[in-house]
């Protein structure tokens, strides 16, 4: 890891990543394409050593209240967040100036702030995202394999259920000729109905694929997959969007359990909900101060 000094830390979105660069290891990352110039290797986490004081900075002089969210260019929940605190530090504040909250991630380290994030959906509103692509625990570990396997994802997912804190599934990437198939989409839509999710993202069965990321997810397949490199060259070449021959089939099968089930599956209605600040009324939050 190395340390730099940030110049500011929400963007126009009101989007954070106060970590750059990931060790998770997931085979198809987009994050390591070349047009997000990242200048250095990408599991030499960037640490931004003062980003904790430009959040209390830019909470404290914001003048409406709105959803902070973080987790889209760079899972927050590494295994260096348990060494240095910086998402639960972030959360205090979040918390304190009243904001709401959302993340993006892969990882159940997210349970040990589980007691912030009930408190800020009590408050006013905290939406966990969590990325589900591989039914199958052993596939996991070959594409996904740094980070927490979907099974533990989806105890995650039952424990924010429990907690009543709602959740948003992101079905993405799903790979050509590797977990493109009924039984995995099924598998993974039935762990989604059973923690009752509010809503699933999805944007078609298949992935993208450019300079960067490209380049290392072949390496992968050569060393995960021998002979399927070739199998994608020959079918897609250099294409960016890379879609699975049974795109059809599945995201008819998709769209069917998630309307059968009443789970969310507008990419556009949930994004809205995911901006949408909600500040709970006052009788709501009477009992907040006797929370624990």
């Amino acid at each position: 890891m190395h340390f730099v000094k940030a110049k500011g830390i929400l963007s126009a979105q009101n989007g954070m990543n106060l970590y750059r660069g990931c060790t998770h290891g997931c085979i198809y990352c987009d994050s390591r394409s070349k047009c997000y110039h990242m200048e250095h290797a990408f599991e030499d986490i960037e640490v931004k050593e003062n980003a904790v004081s430009l959040l209390k900075h830019s909470l404290k002089h914001k003048r409406k209240r709105c959803m902070i969210g973080t987790g889209s260019m760079t899972d927050p929940y590494i295994p260096l967040e348990m060494e240095l605190g910086y998402v639960r530090k972030a959360l205090y504040l979040i918390y304190e100036y009243g904001f709401g909250f959302t993340v993006i991630t892969k990882s159940n380290r997210i349970l040990r702030d589980l007691d912030l994030l009930q408190q800020i959906n009590k408050q006013t509103k905290c939406v966990v995202q969590m990325t589900l692509t591989t039914y199958d625990e052993a596939l996991c570990r070959k594409i996904e394999p740094n980070v927490s396997t979907t099974k533990d994802r989806f105890e995650v997912l039952k424990r924010l259920r429990d907690a009543g804190i709602p959740a948003v599934v992101w079905l993405t990437p799903i790979l050509p000729f590797i977990n493109d198939t009924q039984e995995n989409i099924c598998g993974i839509l039935d762990m989604c109905i059973e923690a009752k999710v509010y809503g699933i993202i999805c944007f078609g069965m298949g992935l993208t694929l450019r300079e960067g990321n490209r380049e290392y997810f072949y390496e992968q397949l050569d060393r995960q997959f021998p002979g399927l490199k070739e199998k994608y060259i020959r079918a897609y070449g250099n294409r960016y969007m890379i879609e699975s021959p049974e795109n059809r089939r599945l995201m008819e099968l998709f769209s069917r359990k998630c309307d059968k089930s009443g789970i969310v599956h507008s990419n556009e209605q949930i994004f809205k909900y995911l901006h949408t600040f909600e500040e709970k009324g006052a009788a709501e939050q009477l009992g907040l101060w006797d929370y624990k």
